[in-house]
């Protein structure tokens, strides 16, 4: 099995780091993106209709994309699938 302790270098960009970063917009909160109030993208449809489908929930397909978001985190956590 590999250590994943490995330090990496202040500085360095990284991905799936912990905690916000107020430099990538993809770290905020849903409720404060610049384009929170537009039409989800059909990639957060296609996706939050296998998740809803998968909880056994129906959703109303005018969301937001921070609505979208938000549901997607939900319904992760729900089905199982956003656990690593």
């Amino acid at each position: 099995m590999s250590d994943n302790s490995e330090q990496i270098p202040a500085g360095d960009d990284v991905l799936g780091a912990r905690g916000t970063d107020e430099q990538n917009p993809a770290s905020k909160d849903p409720s404060e993106w610049v384009t929170g109030d537009e039409p989800m993208t059909a990639s957060q449809r296609s996706y939050l209709d296998t998740l809803a489908r998968e909880a056994g929930e129906e959703l109303p397909a005018d969301l937001t994309k921070a609505q979208a978001s938000t549901e997607i985190d939900r319904l992760q956590e729900k089905t199982g699938r956003g656990q690593s």
